[in-house]
């Protein structure tokens, strides 16, 4: 792993003072609302959070993929992966657009995303479709003399779908199962379009996850981005991106659960001494730092080589499944350190411990990178 240069450095220290000021002592309150304020897209927008990594004609910073992956860190140290999922959500939601969009459609829909005064959603999956694209069944249909489509269907898990003013939709054009695939950007306020109130979730619980209706909505042609047809190409290089972050909040959930662990154990007496005073403990803790470790080193020299332009859809693929088993086994080792305590909603590993049983299924599920990584293996 590299050392990050001075810009990414102090790009940490404003997402480090942001998520203390404005994150951190509210955490708790907002993971048992399962709700987060939606000012807070503003304010992380205003402190230069949401653009660091968007180029600056559209209100960002200009950035790189390691200043996402600096600002996922720090949000997760936060301690609500709800809150660093809803104001990610820019992250999957923002390339379609910036990948396919006319200059014109990229003006009018990034930088209200990047100041925080719109928030935008990435809507993929479907009650009927959810690692497998090629079941996409939200259909979009020309309206009239070509000016508009009408989308029918629905999207399902959505993250920030309630609060989002922009919805990026992939939606079907023709029946091919790649080629007939297209996105499109959906107004909240378009008739026929709802959402609905937050799904229950097991983790992630401040962020909002909802269910969406299009019924009969009538979109402008001016809001299909690029060509139709062309969205499973951009869709699979959004996926790259998306599945670095969740290998980012992979490792930085373990990080946050060690430190805990570390923690709690020199302060806890069992049998006339600190739990971190026994052998075993100990060994736990340097086999969670060890696998932690290379998650990290590793998921940093992907991004590098994604900086550099190379492909790393298999390397991304090996980095999510890699990170969240290890997210998991860490976060599972944490709560088992505290004992009785680690299974009480007051701590923060138990909260870990739910949050990244979502890595292995978001973003594609374990199952679905093992045969991607497979494909690119030399079988033949």
């Amino acid at each position: 792993m590299q050392q990050l240069s001075e810009t990414h450095q102090a790009f940490r220290a404003t997402c480090r003072r942001f998520v203390e000021r404005e994150i951190k002592p509210f955490a708790t309150q907002w993971e048992e609302a399962e709700a987060f304020p939606r000012e807070l897209f503003a304010r992380a927008g205003a402190a230069g959070l949401l653009g660091a990594a968007f180029p600056e004609a559209y209100g960002g910073a200009g950035g790189d993929l390691l200043h996402a992956l600096v600002m996922t860190e720090e949000l997760i140290a936060g301690g609500s992966s709800g809150v660093a999922a809803g104001l990610g959500s820019l992250s999957i939601a923002l390339p379609p657009i910036l990948r396919l969009g006319s200059e014109r459609q990229k003006q009018m829909f990034v930088p209200a995303v990047l100041s925080g005064d719109k928030v935008a959603a990435l809507a993929i999956t479907e009650p009927g479709a959810g690692s497998d694209v090629a079941g996409t069944a939200l259909r979009a249909r020309r309206d009239g003399d070509g000016d508009a489509y009408v989308l029918d269907g629905r999207k399902m898990f959505i993250t920030s779908g309630c609060k989002a003013d922009l919805i990026v939709s992939l939606a079907r054009t023709s029946d091919d199962p790649h080629q007939g695939l297209t996105f499109f950007v959906v107004e909240k306020t378009m008739a026929g379009f709802s959402a609905s109130a937050s799904l229950k979730k097991t983790g992630w619980r401040a962020s909002d996850t909802a269910e969406l209706l299009y019924d009969g909505v009538r979109v402008p042609a001016s809001h299909r981005l690029g060509e139709e047809g062309s969205g499973f190409l951009s869709l699979m290089q959004t996926f790259v991106g998306e599945r670095l972050m969740l290998s980012a909040m992979g490792h930085a959930s373990a990080e946050l659960a060690l430190a805990e662990a570390i923690n709690y154990v020199k302060q806890r007496q069992a049998f006339g001494k600190p739990l971190a005073g026994f052998q075993v403990t100990r060994h736990k803790l340097a086999q969670m730092a060890s696998e932690t470790r290379i998650a990290k080193v590793f998921n940093y020299h992907v991004a590098e080589r994604a900086i550099a332009g190379q492909d790393v859809a298999m390397d991304a693929a090996i980095a999510k499944n890699f990170s969240a088993d290890v997210a998991q086994r860490v976060c599972h080792q944490a709560v088992q350190l505290f004992g009785g305590m680690g299974y009480m909603r007051e701590t923060l590993v138990e909260r870990l411990s739910r949050d990244v049983r979502l890595l292995s299924i978001g973003g594609g599920t374990t199952e679905i990178m093992n045969e991607i990584i497979s494909r690119l293996l030399p079988l033949r």
